[in-house]
């Protein structure tokens, strides 16, 4: 399999961060310079012929032309766009003296390497730097970034036309220098720190004089390119000794690239776990936690596992407890109902004497006994609990919810992986035993073969299931599991390897071996055809483990209070890829599809609350607090384009989240005001002032408000079962076959008519900020103390002057205006070309004010022109292929059963899980309605394919034929939206959807009605009409 690489905005975003930090920085290819010869020099012949090429011939990163001024007003206005504070001043390092010191911000699993190669790569088309390093903070880092290297290569290729030259550094390979120095091209050197700062015979020859390398320093060869220094993980390298070592490196700039930085810098861009969670970039988390407890009054073994809930059943409680057998008293799970007697159903043992099954509620997910006892599920009830007994359950946890997952990602094309994390080889791998199996891998045996004939026994024998039940049968238990660890040379036997004891690197592995087995079976596994689907592996290697289609974590092993969950988790987080090695990323789906389930030994409350604080702590950054102060200067985008907000808008958006209780007594956001959002109740304002701008400035409060996701307990989703009489009457199944075509769109339009609508938008709405620069003339103190020196007041500021620079014909930056928007709007150069002779002189003159702004807007500009055309002149054609019904079922994903209310009568499942108090109103009155006959909330399956997205409508309402005018209506239900640029995408797509519903009428001669409605009221008003 081969992984497939996309170009996404958010990581462009990030790209940009940097590169437009050094607008005006002009083009050199390379600086030649003469690389140190050193002392011995092989004698040779003197060559026929003179040439120009030099062999000693190196070419190195060009200076930094940029004024400081210039520089610090480029970051702000990144700054300014991704509105984080201004940076007072360029922050200076030891790890870099004198140098930028820039700071990238992303979360865990978003494509951090992706996004500083991709720098790397825009850095060097645009202002040619070539020479790069690349400082990690671990072997394990160290071999996963050259991976990715290795992986993008070709991708980079057709993006660039050219691709990196990656090699990491080896001590004993001191001609990789040679060639990083010469060689024209993106030259990558890839370290660890430990190879530069560490005291071993090996890591100091980087700074002696070497017999095998001519006698000079690898540091001062590496240090003669002015080669920019990206760091991966910096709050790992932040040893006095370590930024010393940076130091030597003589960087042009430091990049840092971190989800968690401990030192802050000049930071440019951030996408922290909070925006990495909202904008669906990492899978979300669900929680198998286990708590243990006593019964009242016995010493009975209990474990409540689930509550099931099945069709045209009551609930049963899935529940593991002794019996008494021929052979002696085992652990069985039994499913039971409210009134078992759970001493009948053990067989007699003393301990259950009286004790019965009063309740089962699956909307808590709870069951409750005799005696008074309540036992949610999870809970384990045992006077004397065993490491054994709570390492048993785990496994069989992760054994669950992986086959969950794989069953309903099976037909989806995407293989599902497990990950145990262990902290010694010997639970898995006992050399002393015959099978060699250790204990955990022992249980795990016995736990899959018993769980997995289950669910074969539970899946209906039809062509939905068949492919995945002989996936299931393929493989022996033996062959679905698989341990990764260090290897012992000698022996070949799995063993506990190399763990660093101190340091940055401090409970990791430093066996690169390892590592390279990890990596080099990645993309292998991620194939139906490699029978291992749970991987056991050592702790101290989990920094090696970035696979995206690892669902279930189940941590084997004693807590440890120097891993945050957290760190835990994040081995987990990148969003899966299918078996044509493209990510799951649709983002109606993302987190249908994209779940990590954590299986751990401590309760869900404990590890949420846990893991709650520890994302918190790492948003210490984020700003909290509203005030007039926090809006004043920040930059909103409105229809216009960009724009500033001034005081008095500031004032009048202060004063209008007081007014309505949307901050709380110390100004942070209210849950009043995240409860009017969701429910789309939010007040409109009155203020002059704001009613403008009141659509754009709704991002501005929500980077306020710490709306932290709480992972799910995963023992709360289930998958709701079908209500086959609701769903086989004929009413529904009259508009099931009304709606269920798949379709094709196509767009015809003259590009006259978006040359014509693009000009005029440009002329109306292109606003450009000009360059503008400040220098202020100061001189020394007449009387200086000692503090005025130490605290940098021993000059005072006299003068202060604004500048506007424009760019002159004769500049030597050179901007390929045509080629740059072309790209951004992936139109052809001709049709930019008339785009922009259209314009009027005034509006094209804007491009010398600040031309990377005016390359950002007209695109922006351009692009919104291009879908209003687009959908303006969409049609669909419905194809002949439909949707099949087994979306309705087999590929239905588990859900929160605490939000799905009473059992139903006319929906098509027997609850609905709903996500907004207008979704829970308008199911009632559905429900209660004397003129519905049967309704669907539409499975996730069931999508319209549309230029902005695919769009998943809400509702199918069949209604009693003679009751109402439209019988057949398809609704979407919103409330207001929270920005006027969400509201632009789903208004297109809801455009997109009365086209489709159109079409489909038309042609089949069948009407079918299509609407945006706020509660049924609403509805019936429109079938009425």
């Amino acid at each position: 399999m081969k992984l497939q690489f996309k170009v996404q905005q958010y990581q462009t975003d990030a790209v940009d961060a940097v590169v437009e930090a050094f607008a005006g920085q002009p083009k050199h290819d390379g600086i030649s310079y003469r690389i140190d010869p050193g002392k011995v020099r092989p004698a040779t012949a003197p060559a026929l012929f003179e040439t120009e090429e030099r062999p000693d011939a190196g070419l190195r990163n060009a200076e930094i032309a940029l004024s400081g001024a210039r520089l610090l007003e480029n970051v702000h206005a990144v700054q300014r766009s991704r509105n984080l504070p201004l940076s007072t001043k360029l922050i200076d390092s030891k790890a870099a003296p004198g140098a930028p010191n820039l700071d990238v911000e992303m979360e865990t699993g978003t494509g951090k390497t992706y996004v500083y190669i991709k720098t790397i790569m825009e850095l060097h088309k645009r202002y040619g730097w070539s020479k790069y390093i690349i400082v990690v903070p671990s072997v394990a880092i160290r071999e996963g970034v050259k991976k990715s290297f290795d992986v993008t290569a070709e991708h980079f290729q057709q993006l660039y036309g050219t691709k990196p030259r990656s090699f990491i550094y080896n001590s004993s390979q001191l001609h990789e220098l040679e060639r990083f120095s010469s060689d024209a091209g993106v030259q990558v050197m890839i370290i660890n720190i430990q190879a530069f700062n560490a005291t071993g015979k090996d890591n100091r020859r980087i700074y002696d004089e070497l017999d095998d390398f001519q006698s000079r320093r690898p540091i001062d060869v590496i240090s003669a390119n002015r080669p920019i220094v990206i760091i991966d993980e910096p709050q790992k390298i932040g040893a006095p000794k370590s930024l010393e070592a940076l130091s030597r490196f003589n960087a042009l700039m430091l990049l840092r690239y971190s989800a968690t930085h401990k030192v802050d810098h000049t930071k440019v861009h951030r996408l922290d776990a909070l925006d990495a969670y909202n904008q669906k970039l990492v899978k979300k988390i669900a929680v198998r936690g286990i708590t243990v407890k006593g019964l009242a009054g016995s010493a009975a073994y209990l474990y409540l596992d689930a509550i099931e809930i099945a069709k045209g059943a009551k609930p049963r409680a899935r529940v593991e407890l002794e019996v008494q057998t021929a052979s002696g008293i085992k652990r069985q799970v039994k499913r039971l109902d409210m009134g078992a007697n759970l001493h009948d159903v053990s067989n007699g043992i003393e301990a259950y004497k009286g004790l019965f099954i009063t309740e089962v509620d699956a909307n808590r997910d709870v069951i409750e006994l005799s005696n008074g006892d309540v036992v949610v599920a999870g809970q384990l009830a045992d006077r004397d609990v065993t490491e054994e007994t709570k390492r048993r359950i785990q496994i069989r946890e992760v054994v669950r919810a992986h086959l969950d997952k794989e069953r309903e990602l099976f037909s989806q094309g995407v293989k599902v992986l497990s990950l145990f994390f262990i902290d010694e080889v010997a639970k898995y791998r006992d050399y002393n035993r015959e099978d060699t199996l250790g204990d955990y891998a022992r249980i795990f045996e016995e736990e899959y073969a018993a769980i997995r004939d289950e669910v074969l026994g539970e899946l209906a024998i039809d062509a939905a299931t068949e492919e995945y039940q002989a996936y299931l049968r393929r493989d022996d238990v033996r062959r679905v599991h698989e341990g990764y660890f260090s290897i012992d040379k000698k022996t070949k036997h799995q063993i506990d390897g190399k763990v660093s004891g101190r340091g940055d690197d401090k409970g990791q592995s430093t066996d690169t071996d390892a590592y390279d087995l990890i990596l080099k079976d990645k993309e292998r596994l991620l194939s139906f055809t490699e029978p291992v689907r749970f991987i056991f592996s050592h702790s101290a290697l989990r920094e090696g483990w970035d696979n995206p289609n690892v669902f279930v974590m189940g941590m084997l092993k004693k807590s440890d209070n120097t891993v945050s969950r957290r760190q835990e988790i994040g081995r987990g987080l990148r969003l899966a890829v299918d078996q044509h090695g493209e990510r799951m990323d649709n983002h109606v789906t993302v987190h249908d599809i994209n779940e990590l389930t954590v299986v751990t030994d401590e309760s869900y409350t404990d590890f949420v609350t846990g893991l709650q604080r520890e994302i918190s702590e790492s948003l210490a950054a984020r700003p909290r607090k509203a005030s007039v102060k926090f809006f004043v200067g920040k930059t909103i985008h409105t229809l216009s384009g960009e724009s500033v907000i001034e005081e008095a808008v500031a004032q009048a958006l202060y004063k209008y989240l007081v007014k309505n209780d949307y901050v709380n007594d110390d100004d942070t956001i209210s849950d009043a005001y995240k409860q009017a959002k969701e429910d789309g109740t939010l007040a409109a304002p009155t203020s002059d002032a704001l009613k403008p701008v009141i659509d754009f400035v709704w991002p501005l409060i929500d980077v306020l408000y710490l709306d932290l996701p709480v992972p799910t307990d995963d023992r709360k989703p289930k998958k709701i079962p079908l209500n086959e009489a609701n769903f086989a009457r004929k009413e529904f199944q009259a508009l099931w076959g009304r709606i269920n075509h798949r379709a094709v769109y196509q767009v015809e339009f003259d590009s006259g008519e978006l040359i014509r609508k693009a000009t005029e938008h440009l002329d109306k709405h292109l606003n450009v900020a000009a360059l503008q620069y400040v220098v202020q003339a100061g001189q020394q103190r007449e009387q200086l103390e000692a503090d005025d020196l130490t605290g940098g007041s021993g000059f005072a500021v006299q003068t202060t002057q604004t500048h506007t620079e424009t760019v002159s014909a004769g500049s030597q930056v050179k901007y390929d205006l045509l080629g740059e928007i072309t790209e951004k709007t992936q139109l052809t150069r001709r049709t930019v070309a008339a785009i922009l002779r259209g314009v009027t002189p005034g509006t094209f003159a804007k491009f010398r004010l600040n031309p990377e702004q005016f390359i950002t807007e007209a695109a922006r500009l351009i692009n919104e022109q291009k879908a209003t055309v687009i959908v303006e002149h969409l049609a669909y054609d419905a194809l002949e292929d439909r949707f099949d019904s087994a979306i309705f079922t087999e590929n239905q994903t588990a859900q929160d059963f605490s939000k799905a209310g009473s059992k139903l009568k006319k929906h098509v499942y027997d609850y609905v899980v709903t996500d907004s108090k207008i979704e829970r109103e308008f199911v009632t009155e559905l429900d209660t309605s004397n003129e519905v006959a049967v309704y669907a909330k539409l499975p996730r399956g069931f999508f319209i394919p549309t230029p902005v997205g695919d769009y998943n409508p809400d509702w199918a309402i069949a209604f009693t034929e003679g009751s109402v005018k439209h019988v057949y209506f398809v609704a979407e239900t919103k409330g207001s939206l929270s920005t006027l640029q969400l509201k632009g995408v789903e208004d297109a797509k809801i455009e997109c959807a009365r086209k489709f519903f159109a079409s489909l009428s038309e042609k089949n001669g069948q009407d079918v009605t299509y609407d945006v409605v706020t509660d049924y009221t609403e509805l019936m008003q429109l079938v009425t009409a």
